[in-house]
């Protein structure tokens, strides 16, 4: 939440699955609720403390970026300085 404020980034809604693992992303009821609001276009940044919050497999990460991409959101994860929009600015920028 620290982060959002110093961001300036409105929050829309806190999404917590406590005490069920992040080792997928399909057995999480409000990591898929999460997801469906970003369809929606409810939101458009997803905040977690660290990357391993969100999801700890690879392959679930690499579907949950190819989600955020079709759907114009970005992951910002505060301690492990990962933000999934730098691919675009380098891209964009043909660095």
């Amino acid at each position: 939440m620290q982060l959002c404020k110093f961001k300036e980034y409105e929050v829309f809604k806190v999404y917590e699955d406590a005490g069920i693992s992040a080792k997928n992303i399909k057995d999480r009821p409000a990591f898929q609720e999460m997801l469906a609001d970003m369809k929606q276009g409810k939101i458009n940044y997803i905040v977690a403390y660290k990357l391993d919050r969100g999801t700890r497999s690879v392959r679930d990460l690499e579907e949950l970026i190819a989600q955020l991409e079709l759907h114009n959101t970005y992951l910002v994860c505060d301690k492990d300085e990962f933000t999934s929009f730098y691919d675009k600015v380098f891209k964009s920028a043909n660095l």
